[in-house]
């Protein structure tokens, strides 16, 4: 996916401004956009030649020109979607924009269509005891369990290599030989695996500091116990436009309270709630980092992810999340480990 800043047009620009942008490009195509960079609309060569059919000049402004209600695809869609909105419309570039409407980037179908290959690394952490699965991982690493017939873990380096991200970094720790034996290097699978070894227990965030010199350009980091089919180039397309030192994908997470809640205020009751939904967003367990905030990583020590994430907050840097509409499921438990079998096929089936 194409960043889209050079692309970017007010509405008060005029017709010659939006043809120097369009004919500069390769994508032959302009988003206009408000102050915040929320999508207006789009701008093609074949508007501006209509509108100047229609009597308009070269300075007048794109204000009542361009396309008002565009076809646009969210920073969750997967490739396979994308295409397919671009083949219903007959369109070769769409704009992609997040739940507030802004503009993140421009998906090309060229692009789409052309196999890639990325050079930022993906760290998995995949050295956990499982200890909540027993007796099934008693004998198998928890990422090496078997959902949809394929351990946990190929899926997760799967769906990686499709975005064409190859470069696989592995922390392993319990059992870590069963996972080395199934992977190797990681060329059978269409990517390049290094191991690293936690010799103790370090944490979501503590192997970092095994791997920091192996790290030069932003990275993903994802636990490897995780399901989900998000679009990883539109997390890091996010992370690139936000300019982030960190981000977190994040899910909404919601509980009812199984009572009728009174509110009190100086001992009279001022409401009653009858069993309320409270919602938040949690962690999904899949980052991407820049290498700086590394500098916060201990070496050798037991160190969690919210912990990093504090300590960039509390330096003011740029910590953004990425909001996960898609499917995700953590196998912590034996009955998410049977709800993961029971939807494999429907949500990987087409993957």
């Amino acid at each position: 996916m194409n960043t889209s800043k050079k692309i970017l047009l007010a509405t008060d620009a005029t017709i010659r401004q939006a043809l120097a942008i369009i004919d500069s490009g390769s994508m032959k195509i302009a988003l206009v956009a408000d102050e915040n960079e929320k999508l207006l609309g789009t701008l093609s060569d074949g508007d501006i030649r209509r509108a100047i059919l229609g009597g308009h000049s070269l300075d007048d402004t794109i204000d009542d020109i361009y396309y008002r209600t565009p076809t646009t695809c969210g920073i969750n869609d997967s490739k396979e979607k994308i295409l397919q909105l671009a083949v219903a419309h007959k369109l070769y570039q769409i704009p992609v924009i997040d739940i507030e409407g802004r503009i993140v980037g421009i998906a090309e179908v060229d692009e789409l269509l052309r196999p890639a290959h990325r050079t930022n690394k993906v760290v998995i952490m995949a050295g956990g005891l499982g200890s909540r699965l027993s007796p099934l991982t008693d004998t198998t690493p928890k990422p090496m369990l078997n959902v949809g017939n394929k351990p946990i873990l190929e899926t997760i380096i799967e769906n990686f290599a499709k975005y064409g991200y190859s470069e696989i970094i592995l922390s392993v720790g319990y059992k870590s030989h069963v996972i080395e034996d199934y992977f190797g290097n990681g060329k059978s699978f269409g990517v390049n695996i290094e191991y690293v070894h936690e010799a103790k227990r370090m944490g979501t965030a503590g192997a970092l500091s095994l791997v920091r010199d192996h790290l030069d350009e932003s990275f993903f980091v994802m636990n490897g116990d995780l399901l989900t089919n998000i679009n990883f180039e539109h997390l890091h397309d996010y992370h690139v436009a936000h300019d982030a030192a960190a981000t977190m994908a994040v899910r909404e997470y919601d509980f009812q309270v199984p009572y009728g809640v009174v509110n009190v205020h100086d001992g009279r009751i001022s409401s009653i709630e009858e069993k309320p939904v409270h919602k938040f967003f949690v962690s999904a367990g899949i980052y991407m980092l820049t290498p700086h905030v590394l500098a916060q990583v201990p070496q050798d020590e037991f160190f969690d992810m919210p912990t990093l994430f504090e300590k960039l907050i509390a330096e003011k840097k740029t910590t953004v999340s990425f909001p996960i509409r898609e499917y995700w499921l953590d196998i912590g438990r034996l009955s998410d480990f049977e709800r993961a079998n029971n939807e494999y096929s429907g949500v990987f089936s087409n993957e």
